[in-house]
């Protein structure tokens, strides 16, 4: 196995005063195993072609999408308006398991292959380091980004949400370094964006790449497009997108930030590591990076978007 890099320990170092620092550290090292032995037998690398990969960098809007992509592939099995949704009794995160880094207390690589039926899966991994059956079977990977203030804004708030009171907060100013500087398990923010985006104009059929704020923008059009590009488009008996009534609405309404950030389950229901789900859900708001980042700040990460993306037609 390949040496762990020089920047893990500072990875690492970010959850000191972490409500369980053990676990987040075994599942920091769990993703340093992944990443940097792609060629590891994981058993969920078994993809099929019917497989559907939910993919984003951390606080890009992962929660909003795995809940959107579950409804839309669940909606026959499951109305989005019936009151038994597993969405109003689960978090998202249960209901779409992630190939990295759902662990057991043991730090054991999950068995979640199957018979011949649809997966549904998360990641955060960059594209280069997905199994490779991933890439080379015909799944569908659906990606979201984010403007890197807001996502580094949403990031800084999570990590601090993770500590205890009495160790006080991460810095702005430490955690905006270190992002910048792309000091991350998941590497780069830049070149995490950029290796799907390049993906999606190759393989225009198995990549489709959506920003937040577009779909923050336009949420009807956004959830009719995931399930063109997944196989399983709304059918005119299903009721026209933005009349109010049709399953396209009663999706967006059921999955809308107000709705989950409000039930029970996301206010006080916790996953096995013990973390909350309420740390989850914050604001979901465009440009809330105003309310905290500096003049200075916004513009270097303003400059090393420009830079990283200059020549590849993508802009956040």
């Amino acid at each position: 196995m390949k040496q762990r890099p020089s920047f893990s320990n500072a990875v690492v170092g970010s959850f000191d005063g972490s409500k369980d620092q053990t676990v987040v550290k075994a599942i920091m090292e769990h993703y340093m195993v992944i990443i940097l032995a792609p060629d590891l037998d994981i058993k969920t690398s078994d993809f099929k072609d019917f497989d559907v990969l939910v993919a984003s960098y951390p606080k890009c809007g992962t929660t909003w999408l795995k809940s959107l992509v579950f409804a839309i592939l669940n909606r026959h099995r499951f109305p989005p308006s019936g009151n038994n949704h597993p969405l109003v009794s689960k978090n998202s995160h249960e209901l779409v398991p992630c190939l990295e880094l759902d662990v057991d207390p043991n730090n054991r690589i999950p068995d979640i292959s199957s018979p011949d039926q649809m997966r549904l899966i998360s990641t955060h991994l960059p594209y280069v380091s997905l199994p490779k059956s991933t890439l080379e079977s015909e799944c569908k990977i659906v990606y979201i980004c984010r403007n890197p203030k807001d996502t580094f804004v949403s990031l800084w708030h999570y990590m601090n949400k993770l500590r205890l009171p009495d160790t006080g907060v991460n810095g702005l100013k430490e955690a905006f370094d270190r992002f910048y500087k792309g000091v991350s398990v998941f590497g780069p923010f830049w070149d995490h964006v950029l290796s799907y985006w390049k993906e999606s104009l190759k393989r225009t059929n198995k990549v489709l790449f959506l920003k937040y704020e577009e779909i923050r923008a336009q949420p009807e059009f956004h959830v009719c497009r995931i399930a063109e590009f997944l196989g399983c488009p709304f059918s005119s008996a299903e009721g026209e997108a933005g009349s109010g009534s049709g399953v396209v609405d009663e999706i967006v309404r059921l999955c809308c930030f107000e709705n989950l950030s409000n039930l029970e389950v996301n206010k006080s229901g916790k996953e096995w590591t013990g973390m909350e789900f309420n740390v989850l859900f914050r604001r979901a708001q465009v440009d809330d990076w105003k309310n905290y980042l500096t003049p200075e700040m916004a513009d270097q990460l303003d400059h090393i978007t420009a830079g990283k993306f200059h020549g590849f037609g993508l802009e956040l």
